[in-house]
């Protein structure tokens, strides 16, 4: 019996350094996988947004449910008049690649709750609510696999149709929902949705969530979804756009309408950390399709806030809202070209940098590149000259494209820098400074102009 004793506890504290191993190793590969989707993810620095479900049927936007106060039964109408027989995943991801963006982050599911995938949690979807009976989330899976684009998806944990999302939060007052749902029951049934995303659809670059700011104080069970998602999935980033300082699990941290540090959008600046960063932002006012707003920001707008994006440290995730019958509107397909065609000529001072090291200036702003050559983006500035703060290692100043040396000097105050001459329809003037092994010393030269 003690010898028996012995070789059980022999097991049992073998059985416990085995799981322990395994466990170690599963959260070093985790650990390697996050390393690496976050290199990747910054290095991305551009990518597509799409908002796109059972409400571009009305086309008045993505929160036509909630501001026209319509309760659920009349909203499911809008589910049998959608069938987008025009969606063409190859066509959004051509569309994507031809923007120059890397990555694609579509709603899988909206507030209004409608899963535009067919999942098995519930009947209010794509295939079983709507003579639509394809799956538009594996298809442009696919696509975007076929073409080396990573795919996100949004998922919406605010859920305006759900029985269960109760007690009810800021919105969907005016739904028609019974009382008495089970909040810990609809979490359960969003974790079952997540594990549908993440295993049917091949890798997936991340999870976008939205919506747990309509109920700021429940208890969202975060640790637990954000296990399963890193679990099934190591390398999946998640983020979160719940305005606050980034929790436990979570990846990057996303902008909405707004600039890391500019404050527009309810963020205090101490709440901006150290993990990626996202921008996000539409091309008209809306973010679902809305057939009454025709006020496009121009390419020139567009290419203005990506250049500040990255100046900021920060991706820019730029979107569109699909008609009901699956296409893109023209007015969008032009302006994503356009910004695509300046990024195949201006690209290198975007793609794989990080943020410079003259923060953001209202003039511009200054990218670094890994092997230390900072471009300066010239955005707002007519004056020949412009002062930067004391850059002590750059060894020469030249025009980005043309290689044209431009004038440098050094003051105790400062760099001055010479500026290419602008052309009328330039969007911005990139000034290329390449840095030296030893500091070189200022001059006693003075005149100069600065922001």
């Amino acid at each position: 019996m003690k010898l028996f004793r012995k070789v059980f506890r022999f097991a049992f504290v073998l059985m416990l350094a085995c799981t322990g191993a395994a466990q170690a190793a599963n959260d070093d590969a985790r650990t390697h996988a996050q390393a690496d989707a976050v290199q990747w993810f910054q290095d991305a620095r551009f990518g597509l947004f799409i908002h796109w479900g059972v409400y571009s049927v009305p086309g008045r936007g993505e929160w036509v449910m909630e501001n026209e106060k319509i309760p659920i039964a009349e909203y499911e109408k809008f589910a049998t008049r959608f069938n987008p027989e025009k969606f063409d995943a190859k066509a959004i991801v051509d569309l994507a690649k031809r923007a120059g963006m890397k990555y694609i982050t579509i709603t899988s599911k909206h507030h209004d709750g409608f899963a535009m995938w067919p999942t098995k949690q519930s009947r209010w979807n794509i295939a079983d609510a709507t003579k639509f009976k394809r799956d538009p989330l594996k298809e442009l899976a696919d696509e975007a696999h076929r073409q080396g684009i990573k795919l996100f998806f949004y998922y919406s944990q605010l859920d305006w149709h759900h029985p269960d999302f109760s007690p009810l939060g800021k919105t969907g007052q005016a739904a028609g929902r019974k009382a008495g749902g089970d909040f810990n029951r609809y979490l359960d049934y969003m974790d079952a949705q997540l594990t549908e995303l993440l295993t049917n659809y091949g890798e997936i670059g991340g999870i976008w969530f939205d919506g747990m700011w309509d109920k700021p104080d429940a208890d969202w069970r975060l640790g637990r979804t954000y296990d399963l998602i890193h679990r099934l999935q190591p390398s999946a980033l998640v983020g979160s756009n719940h305005h606050k300082a980034p929790y436990p699990g979570e990846d990057f941290q996303m902008f909405e309408k707004d600039l890391p540090g500019a404050n527009t959008a309810g963020f205090n600046t101490a709440h901006i950390s150290r993990l990626p960063l996202e921008a996000c932002d539409t091309i008209n006012g809306a973010w679902g399709y809305n057939a009454k707003d025709h006020s496009y920001k121009s390419s020139k707008e567009l290419i203005h806030f990506l250049v500040r994006a990255a100046g900021a440290g920060s991706n820019f995730l730029l979107n569109i809202g699909p008609t009901p019958e699956g296409t893109v509107q023209p007015e969008f397909v032009e302006r994503l070209e356009q910004v695509g065609r300046w990024l195949q000529t201006n690209g290198a001072s975007i793609y794989g940098t990080r943020a410079g090291p003259v923060p953001p200036r209202s003039w511009g702003v200054t990218t670094e590149a890994k092997d230390g050559t900072v471009y300066v983006h010239v955005l707002e500035w007519q004056d020949e000259y412009l002062l930067l703060p004391p850059l002590q290692d750059i060894a020469s100043a030249s025009a980005f494209g043309s290689g044209e040396t431009l004038e440098l000097r050094r003051l105790p105050e400062g760099l001055i820098v010479k500026l290419p001459k602008a052309s009328a329809d330039q969007s911005d003037r990139i000034v290329v400074l390449k840095r030296s092994a030893q500091p070189v010393a200022a001059s006693s030269e003075a005149g100069a102009h600065q922001d």
